[in-house]
């Protein structure tokens, strides 16, 4: 019982998540616009209704009472259209959504944690409340309640029939008998929500009760007897069914004649849903068993199946179980037991295996990729709440939002890319619009979130134009806490990578976001943990860029395997170039850089790995060995091994934390596969590898 209340649960807060994210994007593109579309009212409600919906199912009371009052809100605002909300009210009515969001997710994250929900969420409410009174008389205002009930009954048939005040006319035969869910409350405006649904399919009907979005005590009538259309023709009514099928919070329907009954005798049919409980379950089954209109229906089905949710850990499991397959392959296929045997049957069926094998990982990888878009997509919202609070007008630019990465390292980059937006918004712009215009600046400043692939790492870029960083001062902040010695220079790289330092702040004062201490080493340390390193460029008055170079994925990859002395290597084929053999002639010493050679009118260093890594064996004479021209983000260098022994598909492997303690990343060892045979192969970091870059990495 407890795991199916678990499993209930995670897909509650998947699904609310999911719909809070749409919404804060319609309500920021909404707000840009400064009015909302008639898709983007009819999707808050379908969210709001959605989300009432759910937490009522989970009796989360607060929340599902808000949601269901912006839900009246906006059934208001879909129906007269946004017209019906003055421009003065407009900020106010965004504010007010933001703000029910902000309480959504609040209450959310409690759900997580286990935390007890809010009670007191009268402000809220009652801001809510205010606002739907306001919009109210600014719509009714100065017309009598006759005349609005007027105006509705001519327009509830539309073009030519007015509803007849009889329940049946002779007219309109052919009727569909409706219930909504037990307790849904506001039947009258769920009726009225129907009737403009079905205008869709058909222009032609009347209704019993009549006049419902304007008299509600039709509520009752129809929670008790249910809520009747009548249609003039079997085609119409059938085909409007279709839109009693999408219609919300529908328990029940089906066809009726008013050949064989009268009006009363109707509204007894609703057998086919004694428990409420069951309908929940399998809402209206009498859809299945429809004879007509089912042409939309398959197609709609198949939609909703062609996506479903997985939890993270299956995924890791079948990685984990495809990193063994592949691992198992390689020791099948080079097992020592096959040398010097001729075995061509073994040999074609082991090139389908690996190519089956590949295929199998190149799936299951593809299954735990997702676009940054959606923690690209967040950043929107936290300049849009900061640029309002700060007084800092902002716009913020996002490029490259569909590159996939990992779906561990979108979740790891979240809280990292979120601090340093932050930071672009509160250090990096200037605090007044005059600084920039008399910089030579546009007033509005500009935040750049960009991604793109390079192989096997993915670039994420957070560039802002603002005021930029001021070596001078960091250096001597640096200096007071400790980090560096007054008697000392410092390039300024080395001066930026200052603020990555633990408790390193440049703020004065503790503002709402930021100056608490929690500098970037929160954000180098979150990036490290996936495997990727933080850079800093800047240049003072221009503005200052934050580059996360983050592993594609950390599973699986192409490698070439070369050896140096007895110790085997693995390089990512992503990094190199080309492999050259020369001779002592090609080889060039330059006193500041040691060994260089020259390849398409490029000078390039010559790194011998032999005693970057301190191995004993291993050969000295470069023409003995070969050398690997490799390239890795703005690096780009030879290193010298003793030979190549092939490409091979290799499982990443984690070095023990132990090791790590020792900042071997830092010497360009990035993690370790296992072999076919059984041997250990450390996998080379190229950008690290060369000593020139190590300070730039990290």
């Amino acid at each position: 019982m407890g795991s199916g209340n678990d499993s209930i649960l995670d897909m509650y807060l998947y699904e609310t998540n999911t719909l809070l994210e749409q919404l804060d994007g319609i309500l920021l593109a909404s707000e840009q616009a400064d009015t909302f579309s008639q898709d983007s009212v009819n999707e808050i409600f379908r969210i709001m209704h959605t989300v009432k919906g759910s937490s009522a199912m989970m009796e989360f009371n607060s929340l599902m009472t808000i949601a269901h009052r912006i839900e009246d809100l906006f059934f208001i605002i879909r129906e007269k259209t946004i017209d019906v909300v003055p421009e003065s009210l407009r900020p106010e009515l965004f504010d007010m959504i933001f703000q029910a969001v902000d309480f959504f997710r609040g209450e959310i994250e409690k759900v997580e944690n286990g935390d007890p929900l809010s009670t007191s969420i009268d402000s809220i409410v009652d801001k809510i409340n205010s606002l739907i009174d306001k919009i109210q008389s600014g719509a009714n205002g100065g017309a009598g309640g006759e005349q609005a009930a007027a105006k509705e009954d001519a327009a509830a048939p539309e073009p030519e029939a007015g509803p007849s005040p009889e329940p049946v006319n002779k007219e309109y035969p052919f009727g569909i008998l409706v219930f909504f869910d037990e307790g849904s409350g506001m039947e009258n405006l769920r009726a009225f929500m129907l009737l403009n649904g079905l205008r869709d399919y058909c222009q032609d009907f009347i209704s019993f009760p009549e006049n419902v979005e304007n008299d509600s005590s039709t509520s009752d009538i129809i929670a008790d007897q249910g809520f009747l259309v009548w249609f003039k023709n079997k085609d119409e009514r059938d085909s409007s069914i279709e839109a009693v099928k999408t219609a919300g919070s529908v328990r029940s329907y089906q066809p009726v004649d008013a050949k064989q009954e009268q009006p009363k005798a109707e509204p007894a049919a609703p057998a086919p849903a004694p428990a409420p409980q069951a309908a929940a379950a399998a809402p209206a089954p009498q859809t299945s068993a429809e004879p007509a209109p089912q042409a939309k229906a398959p197609a709609a089905q198949h939609q909703k199946e062609s996506l479903i949710s997985v939890n993270l850990s299956k995924l890791d499991q079948l990685m984990a179980v495809v990193s063994e397959i592949v691992i198992t392959e390689s020791m099948v296929t080079s097992s020592p037991d096959l040398k010097g045997l001729r075995l061509d049957n073994f040999t074609k069926s082991a090139r389908d295996l690996r190519k089956l094998t590949d295929d199998l990982q190149d799936v299951s990888m593809s299954l735990r990729m997702v676009p940054v878009s959606s923690t690209f997509q967040k950043m929107n919202r936290i300049v849009r709440d900061m640029s309002k609070k700060l007084n800092r007008p902002a716009r913020l630019v996002l490029v490259g939002e569909d590159t996939e990465v990992d779906k561990t390292i979108v979740d790891g980059i979240s809280d990292p890319i979120m601090h340093i937006v932050r930071n672009s918004m509160d250090h990096g712009l200037e605090e007044h619009q005059s600084e920039r215009i008399a910089a030579g600046k546009d007033p509005v400043g500009e935040i750049v979130l960009s991604a793109r692939h390079t192989g096997s790492e993915v670039i994420i870029e957070i560039k802002d134009d603002g005021r930029g960083a001021d070596s001078q001062a960091i250096l001597n902040k640096a200096i007071r806490q400790g980090l560096a010695y007054p008697d000392q220079e410092y390039s300024q790289k080395e001066i930026l990578n200052f603020m990555m330092m633990p408790g390193f702040s440049t703020n004065t004062e503790v503002t709402e976001y930021s100056g608490r201490g929690v500098g970037l080493d929160v954000v180098k340390k979150n990036v490290a943990e996936v495997g990727g390193t933080v850079t800093l460029t800047s240049e003072f008055g221009k503005g200052m860029t934050t580059t996360l170079k983050i592993p594609l994925t950390m599973a699986i990859m192409d490698g070439m395997e070369v050896s140096v002395g007895d110790t085997l290597f693995t390089i990512p084929i992503n990094s190199i170039i080309s492999s050259l053999k020369v001779t002592e002639a090609d080889i060039i010493y330059d006193p500041a850089r040691g060994e260089m050679t020259k390849q398409r009118d490029n000078y390039y260093p010559v790194l011998r790995a032999k005693d970057l890594f301190q191995i004993e064996g291993g050969r000295d004479n470069i023409e003995e060995g070969i050398l690997i021209w490799v390239e890795s983000g703005e690096q780009s260098y030879c290193l010298f091994v003793d030979e190549l022994l092939g490409e091979q598909q290799i499982v990443v492997k984690p070095l023990p934390a132990y090791i790590n303690s020792f900042n071997v990343k830092n010497y360009g060892i990035s993690g370790c596969s296992i072999l076919g045979d059984g041997s250990i192969s450390l996998i080379l970091d190229m950008a690290n590898v060369y000593p020139g870059n190590t300070q730039g990495a990290y």
